[in-house]
């Protein structure tokens, strides 16, 4: 009986906290008590709606509560991250943490170039201070 291959943590990965905005907007609401629309429209560089459809998704996997107010002048939301949402954010971190050592090990094993890009001028006999 042949043991099954071990899953790459990729397949681990959760495609409803791993897309850039929606992971942006965890990160954030996991370093304050809870923050506005208007706040993380500037910071992630959303527009209205498309903010408003990433946390519509969030909501709906259990991720974040939305609350709605007002300041006295005009109505605000305000998204806060729920024990679930906080869960799978730092499980994405784990698996990503997973796959960047993994990725490391593999090039220190590997007769990797000299230099990021492969390209070692000084080997081809140029001077880059020339």
């Amino acid at each position: 009986m042949s043991t099954p291959p071990e899953q790459h943590p990729l397949s681990r990965l959760d495609e409803t906290v791993h897309q850039r905005a929606r992971l942006g907007i965890l990160a954030i609401l996991a370093e304050t008590r809870d923050a506005d629309f208007a706040h993380l429209k500037r910071a992630l560089g959303l527009t209205d709606g498309n903010l408003g459809r990433h946390l519509e998704v969030l909501v709906t996997s259990g991720y974040v509560e939305l609350r709605k107010g007002s300041d006295g002048r005009r109505a605000r939301t305000w998204a806060r991250i729920t024990p679930r949402g906080r869960q799978a954010l730092l499980l994405e971190v784990e698996l990503l943490h997973g796959l960047l050592a993994a990725a490391g090990r593999r090039v220190d094993e590997s007769d990797a170039p000299s230099t990021p890009h492969g390209d070692d001028s000084r080997a081809a006999g140029h001077d880059a201070s020339a």
